[in-house]
């Protein structure tokens, strides 16, 4: 990930070690969710745990039961989870939701199907992993455990990134089209002032006469911009530049894509194949 990306899992974290549970069975089912091994290198999370657990003391609560916790007991169970074993990355635009636990990893991919976030997992070095690499799935879990400014951000910048994707894509679509209409109007031009040199366009038929003349007038215009401008039909100004190409061209030289190539490549072949033996 990048650094601004690093930032942002940090703010988001950060957004949700600030969340107070209001209940008390909220705080004890966040506290058993946090585990009671260290929590790791962030001043945030670190004071949520003791937080938590000074709470716990006072509290006269029963400890946590998943099956028999209510549902805002399972959201705080599974902030805290998250907060302890639980990890973010947004590298290249993707979400991936990752739970390194050691014991308990089926355990968690049920809890996570009783929320509606699909997971899997494997082990990785001796440890059972959770992956989830949904991105919709894992933003609805991250707005259900209390994450919402930084996940407004989140969600942002990755529609700022497929737009810039698909933009990206439309343009070079366009610039390649645009490469092909030049390519094939300066061949276009070539072949009408071969054509005019010796006298064979004026021979021509009307039509081909007057997309000769309007293809010269407006060599950077497309066919459907050509058809419009003279009324016809864009196949009917297409048949006639391919019509004053293969004229001017000799047939080795007529382009292998045009429709005259391919025309002629099927000819050839009919030509070649073999005849089936007659009894």
């Amino acid at each position: 990930m990048s650094r601004s990306e690093r930032d942002l899992v940090t703010a988001l974290r950060d957004e949700l070690a600030a969340v107070d549970p209001s209940r008390p069975c909220d705080r004890v089912a966040e506290a058993d969710g946090l585990g009671p091994g260290p929590i790791g290198r962030e001043p945030s999370v670190a004071r949520l745990a003791v937080r938590l657990r000074r709470a716990g003391e006072r509290a006269s609560t029963s400890p946590f039961d998943w099956t028999k916790a209510r549902d805002h007991c399972h959201t705080a169970w599974l902030r805290g989870r998250f907060l302890s074993r639980g990890s973010l990355s947004l590298a290249g635009g993707r979400t991936h939701l990752e739970f390194v636990v050691a014991p308990e990893a089926p355990a968690l991919v049920g809890r996570l199907a009783d929320i509606g976030l699909p997971a899997s997992w494997r082990v990785r070095r001796g440890r059972g992993v959770v992956t989830s690499k949904s991105g919709e799935a894992v933003g609805t879990f991250l707005r259900r455990i209390g994450a919402t400014g930084a996940l407004l951000e989140v969600e942002a910048r990755q529609v700022s990134r497929a737009l810039r994707g698909e933009l990206n894509r439309v343009l070079n679509a366009e610039s390649a089209n645009l490469q092909r209409a030049v390519s094939a109007a300066g061949r276009q031009l070539d072949a009408i002032a071969v054509l005019e040199a010796d006298g064979r366009l004026a021979v021509q038929p009307s039509v081909v006469r007057v997309v000769a003349d309007a293809r010269r007038a407006t060599p950077e215009a497309s066919l459907a911009e050509l058809a419009e401008r003279l009324g016809a039909h864009r196949s009917a100004v297409q048949r006639a530049l391919e019509r004053i190409e293969r004229l001017a061209l000799g047939p080795s030289e007529v382009p292998a894509g045009s429709r005259d190539g391919r025309r002629r490549e099927r000819s050839r072949r009919c030509t070649h194949a073999p005849r089936p033996a007659v009894a």
